[in-house]
């Protein structure tokens, strides 16, 4: 049964790693279409803002704590989540699952080439894993259904969609009544470090919830991007101290 915890209106899995690889094992049994979303702080901070994307999130058959933003602002409301769960890890550990057969993949998103690039490694790297189908994220709305097409004729259990939020939360929900597919999956940049083009935030940062922290010093254009994390943060503060909390 699945269990939530209500971060400021948005419901987000108390699930560890492991539960929730069971929890897409079971969707890719499942005959329908499964979303999952990984917010983190900064999401979270633009859904309090976009009801589009709120309602989204809301909908969503699994969100996973992505941020060590969001799991702290479990705690500071009182309804701490059980650990972090990051998209990254999430879409890396799913390439062992063993459902009894090769799970199939489409990859959608990031720069040209990088898709086909990140399929060569991780085909390469799981045997148990085939992806069968890629496309970059530079096209316009009128391709859409030519995507779908090309996606649902892939036979695909799982589709990445790497166009960065809220454009992949949206682009799926949007469309998630024409995909085919059992798993829908927004994982912002995850191609770009699959394919070895973006480095992945160095293990201390990572363990001790600093990947904003490395980011901004690996690209310090992003600051006010960043700065949305103590806005949540102060956000969430303030949501704990009112009245009708």
């Amino acid at each position: 049964m699945r269990k939530t915890t209500d971060i400021m209106g948005i419901p987000v899995d108390e699930v560890t790693m492991a539960g929730a690889l069971e929890r897409v094992k079971s969707f890719i049994n499942e005959d329908k279409l499964h979303t999952i979303y990984t917010p983190n702080a900064e999401i979270m901070m633009d859904a309090s803002k976009d009801e589009v994307l709120a309602t989204i999130l809301k909908e969503a058959d699994m969100v996973i704590p992505d941020g060590a933003g969001v799991v702290l602002a479990s705690k500071i409301l009182g309804t701490p989540l059980l650990e972090r769960v990051p998209g990254f890890d999430l879409t890396k550990n799913s390439f062992s699952l063993d459902i009894g057969r090769q799970v199939k993949y489409f990859f959608l998103g990031s720069k040209p080439g990088v898709a086909e690039t990140a399929a060569e490694i991780i085909m390469a790297e799981y045997p148990n894993v085939i992806v069968v189908g890629t496309r970059d994220g530079y096209f316009k709305e009128e391709d859409t259904n030519d995507i779908i097409s090309q996606i649902n004729d892939s036979g695909a259990d799982i589709l990445l969609v790497a166009l960065g939020a809220p454009r992949q939360e949206k682009w799926i929900y949007s469309n998630k009544e024409a995909l085919k597919v059992k798993v829908a999956i927004g994982v912002g940049g995850t191609l770009d470090i699959l394919a070895g083009y973006v480095p992945l935030t160095p293990d201390i940062f990572r363990r001790n919830g600093l990947e904003w922290l490395y980011r901004l010093y690996k690209e310090p254009w992003r600051y006010k991007r960043m700065l949305k994390l103590p806005r949540y943060m102060l956000k969430t503060v303030g949501y704990r101290l009112s009245p009708k909390h």
